[in-house]
Parts: C-alpha cells; structure tokens; sequence
C-alpha cells in the first residue's frame, strides 16, 4: 500500500478505550528524540497516568542534533535542555521524572544493529517487564528519518524479550511521505480519543521550547517545529498501528 493510502486508512481506524491498547496493565512510549513523545503519544500518556497506569518514557537519542551551528547551545548543553524540557513535558502529562530513561544515542546516528542496539532493546524490554507493561509504543518504521526508523528497530530487536506484551507504532514524521512511497500492507489497529487530555498535550508539546520556539536563536538552520505541524497532533485523535501483525 502507497503511504498516502496506508495513512488515510490509519485515519479511519476503529476508535478503542486505551485498555484495547494496554490491557489495563502499564504503558512504554519509545520516543527517537525529546518531543516526539508528546507529539505522538502525549494523550494516551495523560490518560493512562490519570487512571493510575505505570508510565515509562524512553528517549532514545541525545537531542543534539536539532541545532548543529548554535554557539550558545552546543552539544552538551543542548542535550541537557532538552532533556530538561523533556522531564517538564512529562511532569505536564502526569509522568515523574523517575520513570524517564534517556539512551542518549547519538542523534541521527541511533543504530538499527550491532552490540549497541541490541543492549538498547535490552533495556527497553527490561523497563517494560518492570512497568508490567500491556504494550510499547515507537515510532512508524517508514518515518523519513534515520532515528525513528532505528527506534522502531530497536523494539522489534526487543520483541523476543517482550513476550506478550504488545506494539503498536505511532506516525511522526510519516506524513511528510511523498505520495507513492510504498509502505506494505494495510494498517490494523486503533485510534484513541485523547480529547480531554487536548489541552495537557498542547502544554506538553510547547514545553519543548527548543523546538517550537526562537528560545535558541544563533542558528538560523536549527529545527522548529511548524504550526501546521503542531495543528496534526493536536486533534481529537492518536493513532496506533500494530506491528505484532495481530488484528483488533
């Protein structure tokens, strides 16, 4: 199936409660960088954490490469603001900083493969098993972007640790697809109405200041998240393939 198709459809899957998802045990969000938590999973978060549920956010890379050229912020200090903003995202959704883990693999370098990756999906499995997690959302595997693509990697390298808890994939940067890019088979899976936690969310995403704001103003080339953007995952809706191939 062509993306644009294959998103249209995730569009129109069935709307479920979150235990359809998580099975009324604990919730892991794997997230590539700091924000696309928020961005793609920041309702169920919320709902999740306000019926009592164990949340776990995994960050996987370090955040350092959304502004490469800023003197003010280099690496090191970018990597700890965005960390920071991230623990405040996540206090906004209910999620203490303790149940925060950061891989702090190298952005646009996060490895699909190799003793590195496969230590990361270690870890991953072990703070599921430890969350009594129902399932582990990461991003879409044909995101246009090496990390997410490597995200989705890793879980699936977990998944023999997994057991039975469940997967399901959340598009980020996935609409950005040229139309025609053959994504495979059609999805399955649900849509969760995240309309009460809309406003959390929306505090959530802009807590991530570094990339929706002028806040790191040396780089004229560095990353910002659009409006538009924002508008796309700030609906009534977050959508969750399954990528255990199992069906609703």
């Amino acid at each position: 199936m062509h993306a644009d198709a294959f998103l249209a459809a995730a569009e129109r899957l069935p709307v479920a409660d979150l235990d359809a998802l998580i099975d009324g045990k604990g919730l892991v969000v794997v997230a590539p960088h700091p924000d696309d938590e928020s961005l793609g999973c920041g309702g169920i978060i919320a709902e999740a954490r306000a019926r009592g549920r164990d949340v776990r956010i995994v960050i996987v890379s370090d955040g350092c490469g959304s502004h490469t050229h800023s003197a003010l912020y280099p690496p090191e200090k970018l990597r700890d603001l965005r960390e920071t903003e991230l623990v405040d995202a996540a206090g906004i959704l209910g999620v203490p900083a303790e149940a925060v883990t950061f891989l702090r693999l190298p952005d646009a370098g996060v490895p699909s493969t190799g003793p590195v990756a496969e230590d990361a999906a270690e870890r991953i499995a072990a703070i599921a098993q430890d969350a009594d997690a129902g399932a582990v959302c990461v991003t879409w595997g044909h995101d246009p972007h090496c990390d997410h693509q490597a995200s989705a990697a890793l879980v699936r390298l977990a998944r023999p640790a997994l057991g039975p808890i469940r997967i399901f994939a959340y598009p980020v940067w996935g609409w950005t697809l040229p139309e025609g890019t053959e994504v495979g088979p059609g999805p399955t899976g649900f849509r969760v109405d995240v309309t009460v936690h809309r406003a959390a969310k929306t505090a959530a995403i802009g807590a991530h200041r570094s990339q929706t704001t002028d806040l790191i103003a040396d780089d004229p080339t560095g990353f910002r998240l659009e409006p538009e953007m924002i508008a796309r995952f700030t609906g009534p809706y977050e959508i969750f393939v399954a990528m255990d191939g199992l069906t609703p």
